[in-house]
């Protein structure tokens, strides 16, 4: 293909018309504009296996960069982003094309593929990872992330809510929701990796999405959420590092087709807002017509009930330049307006008045809208992006009064039992600037659709039979399991059943949704694509064993808590046996271990590795493993990726431990749900389902 010339003279014409860069730097500007953007990579914060991994990449992979040259290229050791929190963030001058294909590099990409198919680094654009730190989520918060897909800014917002790593289920979640149902997928992927209860992924029209009710006391009431995050679809000019087809596609009618969908999500985002919370509004345009003008039109519609927060402290170190108050609109053509009333008649359904600054320079002036980030590629070598913070003073002026909503404060907890949202929710009402409808009467709506519903089956019931869909997938429903379910005895588990557990086809799922919180069941008129956690899958020889399910690596570090039997304490030399040997025998393990299994009867375990304080020197973070006990053995299951990252943590050469010992590093579908000594018998294991 002919390389793609990055040059486009209606690009340069436009913005330097507006003046959005500095004087004397638009040079600078376009030089950055055409330079590669530079890898970044985040290690995930809320695992409590983050500075283990921070330790390994400074101490060993940063290490054999020094002085490294690839291609007559020196390679530039990756440095921190100096305003992301505890070193957490790196950027390089490595492509990927040089990571993927350079010998000397091969160990160090071979490490951020596995840690980044396990959830602990996530490759990201720096800019991309502001917006999730300028909400300030903390654990209690409930958190609608509007536009989601694929799910960088999301598995942020997961780490956030794990800060604490003692408290398995914290009090808030995170509901992603993304138009687009393939994006979905891509979307649970990235969520899945962090192995969080506290996400739900939805697939629904952001402008519209739907309200939903939770059950308080017998009295239904509409769910606000404390942080709102609002990365809108725009024509992404910020982007031209990474997507050089821009640079040929790039024309302001993109920015005007996409304006009055990027303010009808943010004014659904407003509405959905509890009062005192904060919502970010983002986008990777440098574009004002997508930027300060949604912002100005959203405030000035709000009539007070929205500000602008000044955030100018909160990431020190992040230099951004102040949101414009001046702007015009230009037509593809080349023609520009600087006021709605010179757009002649035939060009009313292309350019809005709502694309204008308003005129009141008081009015402008109170809109503050130098609170708004602009951040310019030239200035911390990243790309181009737009960040705005909104927080909600009152409730929006088509309501009468702010809604009573319970349970918003830390440490408030309600008994609540799970409703079903249908069709016909009252986010039809509050979308629309209605009269004399405030937000009680929408409850009272609410209680009546509810009421007036078919409510035969109840809430643990069969899921409602499914239209004929035009696109997307067919998903198996997710449903409460009745306390009194068979399944349950064999378990032998405590936790609050009833709000606990879903099951999808032949997993059972831990959803924090459901948990001791917010308890609701979604029924949007497109669908739920996933929630929860796989923490038990089926055992296809559970009769043997009396029990169907057995334990499920992804979920064992939130079900670890509720367990207190069949937990085996392992020194680190067993964790390296267990994860680099298919089915080790008792006597290949420490005495230690094979004293607290012997006794055992056949069947899942949990394997346990606690750090010696006293041995800096060794690994420093505790270690969670599910197994089977068999006859003579015990065996574990344990992903590939996962085995390899406790391997390294450990400091094991993964490679040349393979070869070294024949180490089997089978991915977690590879084991069976039988006993391990089926496999030693000669016979193959049968194959969890899952």
């Amino acid at each position: 293909y002919p390389e793609i010339v990055k040059e486009n003279k209606l690009f340069e014409h436009y913005y330097q018309e507006l003046k959005i860069v500095p004087e004397g730097e638009w040079d600078q500007f376009m030089e950055a504009l055409r330079e590669p953007l530079p890898a970044t990579l985040r290690i995930t914060g809320y695992k409590s296996h983050a500075k283990e991994i921070l330790h390994c990449l400074k101490n060993k992979y940063f290490k054999e960069l020094e002085d490294l040259e690839v291609d007559g290229q020196k390679v530039e050791v990756p440095q921190p982003l100096s305003w992301y929190p505890e070193e957490l963030a790196w950027h390089t001058n490595l492509s990927r094309k040089i990571l993927r294909k350079s010998p000397q590099l091969e160990k160090f990409h071979q490490f951020l593929v596995s840690e980044t198919e396990s959830g602990n680094i996530s490759r990201q654009e720096a800019v991309s990872m502001i917006p999730p730190l300028l909400l300030n989520a903390h654990p209690h918060h409930k958190i609608l992330d509007m536009c989601a897909a694929p799910g960088s800014k999301t598995t942020q917002l997961i780490e956030m809510l794990h800060a604490d790593m003692n408290v398995p289920f914290p009090e808030g979640f995170v509901i992603a929701n993304d138009v687009d149902n393939k994006r979905c997928y891509l979307l649970v992927h990235q969520a899945k990796r962090l192995s969080s209860p506290c996400i739900m992924v939805v697939n629904h029209d952001a402008s519209s999405i739907p309200r939903l009710t939770i059950d308080v006391n017998g009295k239904k009431e509409i769910l606000f959420y404390d942080r709102i995050l609002c990365d809108v679809p725009c024509s992404g000019d910020g982007t031209m590092r990474k997507n050089i087809d821009v640079w040929k596609k790039w024309t302001t009618l993109n920015s005007l087709q996409l304006h009055g969908l990027q303010l009808r999500i943010a004014t659904r985002g407003a509405e959905q807002l509890v009062e005192g919370g904060r919502m970010v509004y983002s986008t990777c345009s440098l574009n004002p017509i997508e930027d300060e003008a949604v912002i100005a039109s959203l405030l000035e519609k709000s009539e007070g009930a929205l500000e602008l927060a000044d955030v100018s402290s909160e990431l020190p170190g992040l230099k951004w330049m102040p949101g414009i108050t001046q702007w015009k609109v230009m037509t593809k053509d080349g023609q520009w307006f600087s006021e709605w009333e010179a757009v002649p008649h035939g060009r009313h359904t292309q350019i809005r008045p709502t694309m204008f600054p308003p005129k009141d320079p008081e009015r402008l002036q109170a809109m503050h809208l130098e609170r708004c980030l602009r951040i310019l590629p030239h200035h911390q070598n990243t790309g181009g992006f737009f960040v705005a913070v909104l927080v909600k003073k009152s409730s929006m002026p088509w309501n009468k009064r702010p809604p009573k909503v319970r349970g918003t404060e830390r440490g408030r907890h309600n008994t609540k039992q799970p409703v079903r949202s249908g069709p016909t929710d009252p986010a039809e009402l509050e979308s629309k600037p209605v009269g004399g409808i405030d937000d009680t009467e929408i409850t009272e709506r609410a209680e009546n659709v509810e009421n007036n519903g078919s409510k035969k089956d109840g809430v643990c019931g069969p899921p409602p039979s499914k239209k004929m869909k035009l696109f997307g997938f067919k998903e198996d429903p997710f449903v409460f399991i009745p306390e009194d379910d068979p399944l349950f005895p064999p378990i032998h588990i405590r936790f609050p059943r009833w709000a606990l557990v879903l099951h999808v086809g032949d997993r059972i799922l831990i959803d924090s949704l459901a948990f001791g919180h917010t308890c609701f069941v979604l029924c949007l008129d497109r669908q739920v694509i996933n929630t929860g956690i796989k923490v038990w899958c089926r055992n296809n020889s559970g009769e043997e064993f009396d029990c169907a399910f057995r334990l499920a690596q992804e979920g064992i570090y939130t079900l670890y808590p509720f367990i207190n039997s069949r937990i085996i304490t392992v020194s680190m030399e067993d964790v390296k046996i267990l994860l680099t040997q298919e089915n080790p025998f008792f006597r290949k393990l420490s005495s230690e271990t094979y004293s607290q299994a012997k006794d055992l009867a056949k069947g899942s375990i949990v394997l346990k590795y606690e750090p010696d304080p006293t041995k800096p020197d060794t690994l420093q973070c505790p270690i969670v493993l599910c197994g089977w006990r068999g006859k003579a053995s015990i065996r574990t299951f344990v992903p590939k990726n996962e085995r390899l990252h406790y391997l390294r943590m450990m400091g094991l050469e993964v490679l040349a431990e393979k070869k070294k010992e024949g180490a089997v590093l089978a991915p977690e579908s590879a084991g069976g749900s039988g006993p391990p000594e089926a496999e030693e018998a000669g016979r193959a294991p049968t194959r969890p389902r899952a």
